[in-house]
């Protein structure tokens, strides 16, 4: 391999690393919201369904959000603030559609309850991932170097998608299987280790109620976020501004204190916003229903 090669791929290597530090708090998120889809399935269908997500993820990545990033960043850059815009709505209706189902709200008429199909899930799942993915890429986008060429910043995007893919989805399947674990180590001939897989088995419907709670305030928070910062991009900076007001007013408590309560914020703006689209979607609804 030639030095000159060399020197590209420790420029790609370099820029992605980089790039990826400041994308965990979204990769947190995929994490926690997408187990929400395999959830009720056949153990057997567990892992093929978030293989099958995960193929889905790749495929937003690459054929769909870097070549368009690239494309937009180029040629157009001012549709990515709004892009983005729409993308946050669609997370905090998401997140807000699931919290009003906590309070025994439901969005289907009773007639037209199906069971949901594997197929179904997996779209819902890619549709999700298709805007968390995009944040994901468009942060680290604009995290690369601004003098970093056009193919190793092609390199590095291709990286980051792919190490971020697996680190998610990886994460995801083993999940999914620890309850598998469990039932396995009940069978051991050691008393503790049969005790402990007892314990994780006992825990798991604990455990996925828990991930279900912070999937959905992860939806709100990064939907919201999302939401406040590119507004500020687009024609209006008044969330942004009044969130800056209230972080300066807790920053002497740290950055971890600071850090929570943009993330309060954050996720109370997706919730409100959420229920106003929740509400708008509903009434719609209803106004097709009497007409029909």
């Amino acid at each position: 391999m030639s030095v000159g090669l060399l020197a590209v791929v420790d420029d790609i290597l370099s820029a992605a690393l980089k790039a990826s530090a400041k994308t965990a708090g979204v990769v947190i998120d995929d994490a926690a919201v997408t187990p929400q889809y395999v959830q009720g399935l056949q153990p057997a269908r567990e892992l093929p369904v978030v293989g099958r997500i995960a193929l889905g993820s790749l495929f937003n990545k690459f054929v769909i959000i870097i070549p368009l990033a690239l494309l937009l960043s180029a040629f157009a850059p001012w549709v990515l603030p709004w892009l983005l815009v729409i993308g946050g709505t669609y997370l905090c209706f998401e997140g807000a559609e699931k919290v009003t189902e906590w309070f025994g709200v439901h969005h289907e008429a009773a007639g037209d309850a199906q069971p949901t199909t594997e197929p179904k899930l997996v779209f819902g799942a890619v549709r999700t991932d298709l805007i968390l993915s995009t944040e994901i890429m468009l942060i680290a986008l604009s995290s690369l170097d601004t003098g970093l060429d056009f193919w190793p910043k092609v390199g590095a995007l291709a990286l980051i998608g792919l190490g971020m893919t697996a680190l998610v989805y990886g994460a995801v399947a083993l999940l999914v299987k620890v309850d598998d674990i469990g039932l396995q180590m009940m069978k051991n001939d050691s008393r503790r280790t049969r005790r402990a897989g007892a314990r994780i088995v006992r825990a798991m419907p604990t455990v996925f109620r828990v991930i279900s709670i912070v999937g959905t305030v992860a939806m709100l928070w990064v939907g919201g976020h999302l939401v406040i910062a590119n507004l500020a991009e687009t024609f209006w900076a008044g969330p942004e501004e009044l969130l800056h007001v209230v972080e300066h007013a807790v920053e002497v408590a740290g950055p971890v204190v600071t850090w929570i309560v943009d993330t309060a914020v954050s996720a109370v703006f997706g919730l409100v916003l959420g229920m106003v689209v929740v509400g708008i979607v509903l009434g719609v609804g209803r106004l097709r229903g009497r007409a029909h």
